[in-house]
């Protein structure tokens, strides 16, 4: 799960895998597979940051448990 931040400042998080698109309207608009809309302060850029770390960590932990 990676955190994101609601306009109004809340944190949640979201699971990677369910993120169909991106885009900046100014405001960042996460769409889900499930054509959930989700606004939220982070740029895209620092999403992608995000859901690649939560990739390699992902990676990392499959690969030391093997």
């Amino acid at each position: 799960m990676i955190k994101v931040t609601r306009l109004n400042g809340s944190e949640y998080y979201i699971n990677p895998d369910l993120i169909e698109t991106m885009e900046e309207t100014p405001d960042t608009v996460v769409t889900l597979v499930n054509d959930k809309k989700l606004i939220v302060k982070e740029h895209s850029s620092e999403i992608i940051s995000r859901i690649i770390e939560y990739n390699r960590k992902i990676f990392i932990d499959k690969k030391n448990n093997a």
